[in-house]
């Protein structure tokens, strides 16, 4: 599955809205948990990627979730 950066960026920060209400911690952590267990390894690959080139239009708690998830992956 090969998804645009544009689509990836939109996807993640959908997840992260989700999650926001619950503060940054919670919501850090929800938001790896989900991308981790829900999204198909080449789109992590892809959002690392993206995250390694700037992360443009990432919203901040999903730039944490982001760079957390690459570490621990």
């Amino acid at each position: 599955m090969s998804s645009s950066p544009d689509k990836l960026v939109y996807m993640a920060n959908q997840i992260g809205k989700f999650f926001q209400s619950q503060g940054q911690d919670r919501a850090v952590q929800g938001i790896s948990e989900h991308i981790w267990k829900f999204w198909d390894p080449r789109m992590r690959k892809q959002i690392f990627a993206h995250l390694d080139a700037g992360g443009t239009g990432l919203d901040p708690y999903v730039l944490d979730a982001l760079r957390k998830l690459k570490q621990q992956a």
